[in-house]
């Protein structure tokens, strides 16, 4: 049984349409292990998400 963390998190992306760029923002929920919990957070604050829930789970 391994512990995992189901995060739940908003991360800008960006699209060219035209000339002109339009932020959109992708919103996403995932299941992460805890050994790479630490990492998932670092890539999602600096891609300028925010993490807008953490639950636990044993699976």
């Amino acid at each position: 049984m391994s512990r995992l963390f189901k995060i739940t998190a908003l991360v800008p992306s960006q699209t060219r349409i035209r000339t002109q760029r339009e932020l959109q923002n992708t919103y996403f929920t995932k299941l992460v292990p805890y050994e790479n919990w630490f990492r998932e957070q670092q890539r999602i604050q600096k891609a300028g998400g925010t993490i807008i829930k953490v639950e636990t789970s044993n699976w």
